[in-house]
């Protein structure tokens, strides 16, 4: 999906006068995309391991976490067909591997999206008031939760992802109109960037003014506080920028596309960065997940052999934290 909004507007006969010319830009993409693509699948492999082997998906959160991962490493897989597309100017894999590709593409974008926005929403719960949710913020809940938007990220880009075809040298959807093109752009800045950020900055700001107000009303605040106060806010900072960062030029150059009418060579080439700049953001999340959660570090440093492996009485049970400690090991993991 996102490479057919990468490639629709293009005047293809601008690209097929570039085609033979395969410059510096094209060979610095090259790489790019082959570096992202492994980091990706490396880095969400290893939370996958890692959630898996150690903590056993404890508690909800770590159930968000796996299948952000999951999604985010099955973006990955994508990766080398839409690189090969962007080196060589053309589509060789046939029509039914486009087919596939746009629609694993899209599942996994979209499942990737709502599973962050589901893990903000958690993040305000076990800190709000986790007796009160905690029935809803089982594991078992979660797995039933996840689950439904994996089917719910199915449902929501398989219409599309069949209208994909490599008919024309290019895995792109056929173009109806300029009011259909208008139309999906829309509904997929809605569905993929506008709604679920909206979630992410409310739950957030819900979460930091949860967390002032029981700060108002201790009588003697203690240096605890204020580092758990001080790790969420860069968590919050962190999830935000990153997200934004990654997916708002993307979608800005997908609707001044609408307004090209002779494309230049220039505009071309922002447009496969920015893409590559989405794709970037799954292989951000488990960097930040070892920047920023004290236990993920040390699970990667378990798994990696840093240290020594953890016993099974010092195994993490997240759960027991976010009960006991008022969310302090939960809120501390990216969301």
């Amino acid at each position: 999906r996102r490479v057919a909004e990468a490639w629709l507007f293009l005047d293809l006969k601008t690209r097929l006068h570039f085609e033979n010319n395969i410059d510096g830009y094209g060979i610095t993409m090259a790489i790019l995309y082959l570096v992202v693509c492994i980091l990706g699948l490396a880095g969400n492999s290893l939370v996958i391991v890692a959630i898996l082997k150690l903590d056993k998906m404890a508690s909800s959160t770590t159930v968000y976490i796996f299948n952000l991962a999951l999604a985010d490493g099955l973006f990955m897989v994508g990766l080398p067909f839409i690189a090969t597309q962007n080196f060589q100017n053309h589509w060789i894999f046939g029509d039914m591997a486009c087919k596939v590709v746009m629609v694993l593409d899209g599942i996994n974008q979209f499942t990737s999206v709502f599973c962050l926005s589901m893990m903000s929403i958690d993040r305000y719960m076990a800190l709000a008031d986790p007796l009160r949710f905690a029935r809803w913020r089982t594991p078992h809940c979660a797995k039933i939760i996840s689950a439904f938007l994996w089917v719910f990220s199915l449902l929501t880009i398989l219409p599309m992802a069949l209208h994909f075809s490599a008919d024309r040298g290019l895995c792109i959807p056929d173009l109806v109109s300029n009011t259909w093109w208008l139309g999906v752009l829309s509904y997929t800045f809605v569905l993929g960037f506008a709604l679920p950020f909206t979630v992410m900055m409310a739950s957030y700001a819900a979460l930091l003014f949860t967390l002032w107000s029981q700060r108002l009303r201790t009588s003697a605040s203690n240096h605890e506080n204020h580092r758990l106060e001080h790790q969420i806010t860069k968590m919050v900072v962190a999830v935000v920028v990153v997200f934004g960062m990654c997916w708002l030029p993307f979608y800005i150059l997908n609707f001044c596309s609408l307004y090209q009418s002779n494309l230049l060579l220039t505009f071309t080439r922002a447009f496969e960065f920015v893409v590559l700049l989405s794709y970037s953001w799954s292989c951000a999340n488990p960097i930040l997940y070892a920047c920023l959660s004290d236990t993920f570090r040390r699970y990667f440093n378990t798994l990696l052999c840093l240290s020594d492996k953890s016993s099974p009485s010092t195994q993490y049970n997240t759960e027991r934290y976010d009960l006991n400690d008022t969310g302090i090991f939960e809120v501390s993991i990216l969301a």
